[in-house]
């Protein structure tokens, strides 16, 4: 008697185009790119802006940024967060296979109407830094202008 063996796909067959089309799909996408598209993306920084009735509030997480390598600016109705982290160490003797750390500068900006910027302060803890801006109510002017 004979056993049954299951059929199986011959992988060094030829495929039909479908195959090829999938391949190369699947071979485009596949985990080293998806982790250097994940990395581009993680150039940046998360940041939540919430806004109550007298403040705007910006938590931006920079987690193992020093507190030192943070600039805070406002400029033209921009309030700007910018940060550097250099993970770099050169080291001789070790070879690395893959490296996921990264070094860089980050930028982000958020434009704030009617904000009181003489009383903007900031929190830096445990890699969140918390940004309080207290709102300022608009001058309203209510003028009538003659006409010559």
């Amino acid at each position: 008697m004979f056993d049954l063996v299951p059929f199986r796909k011959n992988v060094n067959s030829i495929l039909p185009r479908s195959d090829y089309f999938d391949q190369m799909v699947n071979s485009f996408f596949n985990d080293d790119w998806m982790n250097f598209a994940n990395a581009m993306h993680q150039k940046s920084f998360q940041v939540d802006v919430k806004e109550n009735d007298d403040t705007v509030v910006i938590e931006a997480d920079l987690p193992g940024i020093k507190k030192d390598s943070i600039e805070l600016t406002y400029d033209n109705n921009y309030l700007t967060i910018s940060a550097r982290r250099d993970d770099s160490k050169e080291t001789k003797e070790e070879n690395f296979m893959r490296r996921e750390r990264y070094y860089g500068e980050f930028r982000r900006s958020f434009y704030l109407d009617n904000v009181d910027h003489e009383k903007i302060k900031a929190k830096f803890d445990n890699g969140v830094l918390a940004i309080t801006i207290p709102k300022e109510t608009p001058q309203r002017f209510n003028k009538k202008i003659a006409i010559d």
